[in-house]
């Protein structure tokens, strides 16, 4: 049986967005995903595991088609994010059974939200084993860091070349929400927050490209290298002041300097990616 990692403390309200709770509705959560997903254990802490026995029992939330989120989107960002967060550990098995009778959603959006994870790289299918967390290891990290760096960093230029002074005024609101927005590793509950406000910079960078595919392949990769940066490095406060080059790069890009924006962003991709290949290998991941 496999284990998920270390996750913040959240549970689902009944309009399935995650918020943040006490100590208390950890365990809860623990016990909803190890009931969804097929029984995988959970962390609780450093070295630590709950066991079933520790953890009560929750209603699972409801998903209601309501014409625009249609019951396998939902299932799709809700699963999306327990893997992008860490909170499903990777290689963790996923009981379609369990999953099925503990979403209470038949198998047809079941089975359409895991093929939507396996087209984003986030879930693998393999005949006779079933669907599990794709793993994470040294060289698919290294393949992920150098992707975004040729296709971040086109999509870029391209943004520069075409891109509107819309576009322009949306990365400067983008900054500003990121420089104003709080993270910090001693208060959990600002940490999905500045995430969530970090991936939006990132892709309003590059959204004025106009090429709808290059977005979306960028969009996989931001997934995928989130993945690794949220769970492995999202408690510490990293070797460089991140804003720093954020800002820079902001300001190189509606600046139009081509070469000196996209050199920045390049250099940004490449040294998330250096730290994090080196905490992988510390924890002995190859």
């Amino acid at each position: 049986m496999m284990e998920m990692e270390d996750f913040l403390a959240k549970s689902f309200d009944t309009n399935n967005r995650l918020l943040y709770r006490s100590s208390i509705n950890e365990v809860r959560r623990q016990k909803m995903w190890r009931s969804h997903l097929g029984g995988c254990q959970v962390r609780s802490g450093p070295g630590s595991l709950i066991s079933g026995n520790d953890a009560e029992a929750v209603t699972p939330p409801a998903f209601l088609d309501d014409g625009k989120n249609t019951i396998a989107s939902q299932l799709v960002s809700q699963l999306r994010e327990a893997i992008i967060s860490g909170q499903l550990e990777a290689g963790s098995k996923i009981n379609l059974d369990r999953a099925k009778q503990n979403f209470n959603v038949s198998l047809s959006p079941l089975r359409e939200a895991l093929a939507r994870l396996i087209s984003d790289g986030l879930v693998e299918f393999e005949d006779n084993r079933g669907y599990r967390v794709s793993p994470v290891s040294l060289s698919n990290l290294e393949e992920i860091t150098s992707l975004r760096e040729e296709f971040e960093t086109y999509a870029l230029r391209e943004s520069m070349r075409v891109g509107d002074v819309e576009w322009e005024g949306n990365i400067m609101r983008s900054l500003h929400r990121l420089n104003r927005t709080e993270r910090d590793a001693s208060k959990p509950e600002t940490l999905e927050q500045w995430e969530a406000v970090h991936r939006e910079f990132h892709l309003t960078l590059i959204s004025g490209c106009r090429k709808p595919l290059l977005l979306s392949f960028c969009k996989t990769m931001l997934n995928l290298n989130d993945r690794y940066r949220r769970t492995f490095l999202t408690r510490t406060s990293g070797d460089r002041n991140v804003s720093v080059e954020h800002s820079e790069i902001a300001q190189g890009t509606v600046a139009r300097d081509i070469d000196y924006a996209c050199g920045r962003l390049r250099e940004h991709i490449h040294r998330t990616g250096t730290n994090l290949r080196r905490h992988l290998a510390e924890k002995g991941i190859a």
